[in-house]
């Protein structure tokens, strides 16, 4: 039985695995490091992956979170960014840490609320994914059995869409939580990101949202 509670410090997008780890150690380490970026948990029925994400990363993360938000405020979506809460549910013997969740559709639902549970609340409508290096635990089966609809996922310098679909997830051209957004675009957004400046950047974004939903658009 694992009893790890203060794993070792990691460098830069590091990975380990602890097998057989109980709930309750994983609930621990969710509370003792409750008020730092990192690492971060990953938890399916006793697999335990710990990770300290790199700066690219983190990077990318924030790029994909920055046009959630940016397209949201453009077309006046009321929405809840919840960053990286916790998404588990000790039922399923499941949880991870999003690089960046959204409450879109289901924004009503979790209006006030500051203890996300999974058993009461819905999950995130859209949930961010930066796969610098491959985990050693399968996310996107996690998010399936917790049932977030939709994920965007960085990998390789290209961004997917994932919708869930009986209970799998499949292929997305266009976002179904953000509708009228392809991926082919935010893939383009996201690697010009590091080689603009980042007022000219954002400007672009939101000339290019507008000329989307102009009457012209379309």
């Amino acid at each position: 039985m694992t009893t790890v509670l203060n794993p070792p410090q990691l460098g830069a997008e590091e990975r380990f695995v602890l097998r057989n780890v109980t709930w309750e150690t994983y609930e621990q380490l969710l509370k003792n490091y409750s008020s730092f970026s990192a690492p971060r948990f990953t938890y399916d029925q006793g697999d335990l992956e710990i990770m300290s994400p790199s700066i690219p990363h983190e990077t990318a993360s924030r790029i994909l979170s920055l046009l959630v938000s940016i397209i949201c405020e453009e077309r006046e979506i009321d929405m809840r960014d919840l960053g990286s809460t916790t998404h588990k549910r000790a039922d399923l013997l499941k949880g991870v840490e999003p690089d960046g969740c959204f409450y879109i559709q289901n924004v009503e639902a979790i209006r006030g609320v500051e203890d996300l549970d999974l058993t009461i609340h819905p999950p995130a409508d859209l949930v961010i994914e930066s796969d610098i290096s491959h985990p050693s635990v399968a996310r996107l089966p996690i998010y399936a059995a917790l049932g977030v609809p939709e994920i965007w996922q960085f990998r390789n310098s290209e961004v997917r869409f994932f919708g869930l679909l009986g209970g799998q997830y499949t292929l997305l051209t266009n976002s179904s939580a953000l509708p009228g957004i392809p991926s082919e675009v935010v893939t383009r957004f996201v690697n010009e990101a590091g080689a603009m400046k980042r007022p000219q950047w954002l400007r672009k974004v939101r000339e290019w949202i507008r000329s989307i939903d102009s009457p012209q658009g379309k």
